[in-house]
């Protein structure tokens, strides 16, 4: 295992997420927590289902009625999904779960992405993000962070993961390699970020816990457009 630590004393200046549409909540729900992005819709964990919906209109399109108390990722194919101490890999076209893997936190897991063949996996208190093996479970490499991680995403080869700690949420990119932080996007004070995922364009999609709620947040640099 490599296992890389955060040694960076300062932060860059901390910047304000620009927040351009608000889904939810969904019915039946209490709370949003993994989200993920299938390239045609966004997938939402809320507890016993997973929901997936239209990025623009906000539509439901279909339910999985699967347990997913933390992170969601989608691989080109297939779901994984975070339930307690597993990772369960779910046929989207059917909702069969098709395998299981241990969960590296061990019911104390939260966000979930899927990126170069791996799974890679917040650990909330832990403030870390785990690579893992996708057949087996078996721990790669971890990244620490300085901060609580919830959703963890890749974009263009960046890694970015949210933090939630009171009241305070960010979206913050950092070097794969050694976890410095290099950019900050801070949330609206109360609004809490659990799952994230990049729509691969230029948007992050980002579970709002227990407000039922998944916001899209414009990726830096990205021009503004009617979503």
């Amino acid at each position: 295992m490599n296992h890389q630590t955060l040694d960076r004393p300062t932060l860059p200046a901390v910047r304000a997420a620009e927040i351009v549409r608000e889904f939810g909540p969904f019915p039946d729900t209490t709370a949003v927590h993994g989200v993920t992005h299938d390239g045609r819709q966004v997938w939402a964990a809320t507890d016993a289902r997973l929901v997936a919906f239209d990025g623009r209109s906000g539509k439901t399109l279909r339910t999985i009625e699967r347990p997913c108390d933390a992170g969601t990722a989608f691989d080109g194919t297939h779901l994984w999904q975070i339930a307690e101490a597993r990772i369960d890999k779910i046929d989207p076209a059917s909702g069969e779960v098709l395998a299981s893997i241990p969960a590296p936190g061990h019911g104390a897991d939260s966000g979930l992405t899927w990126a170069e063949g791996s799974l890679w996996v917040g650990q909330y208190r832990d403030r870390k993000i785990h690579r893992i093996d996708p057949e087996t479970g078996a721990l790669l490499r971890t990244i620490e962070s300085n901060r609580f991680v919830t959703g963890v995403t890749w974009v263009d080869g960046q890694l970015w993961h949210g933090t939630w700690e009171g009241d305070e949420s960010e979206l913050r990119r950092i070097d794969a390699d050694s976890g410095a932080v290099l950019e900050r996007l801070a949330m609206p004070a109360g609004t809490g970020v659990s799952g994230l995922e990049f729509d691969g364009a230029d948007l992050f999609y980002c579970g709002g816990g227990g407000s039922g709620k998944v916001r899209a947040v414009r990726r830096p640099g990205m021009p503004a457009e009617d979503h």
